[in-house]
């Protein structure tokens, strides 16, 4: 019930989200790293999973990924390739590279803060006082 819920609630958002929910499943990724070395029918995208899981629960991750617009399901004869669509992922990517930007040029900001700051502060006379070091002998 609990997986039906959440492909339900995967189906009805837009998109880019639907792309994301899609990649938060290790099992979705490792499908979708397997058809990035090329074409594969369903049988070959179940074999490294069928030990922990159904063909059934295989095919619903697969029905994710379709409608994610990750994966594209062909039909020929009795077998099912599938392929990796690409144009979803770069939409994410899209996405993802504004906010990197961003916190890239933050971060470089606050590395010149920094320098300026401990550049400032190292120019600075120390304080007098007791030497926390050995004392000189005086002969």
């Amino acid at each position: 019930m609990t997986a039906w819920l959440i492909n339900r609630v995967v189906q009805l958002r837009d998109p880019l989200s639907q792309t994301f929910a899609a990649l938060a499943d290790p099992t979705r990724r490792a499908m979708l790293a397997r058809l990035s070395q090329g074409e594969a029918n369903v049988t070959d995208l179940a074999r490294p999973f069928l030990g922990q899981m159904s063909l059934p629960a295989v095919t619903k991750h697969l029905k994710v990924l379709e409608s994610a617009g990750l994966v594209t399901k062909g039909r020929s004869a009795q077998w099912r390739p599938c392929t990796l669509n690409g144009a979803a992922l770069r939409d994410a990517a899209d996405w993802m590279e504004t906010y990197r930007r961003f916190w890239e040029e933050s971060f470089d900001r606050l590395d010149v803060y920094l320098k300026t700051v401990t550049a400032s502060g190292s120019s600075k006379k120390k304080p007098k006082g007791k030497s926390r070091g050995r004392k000189k002998q005086v002969e």
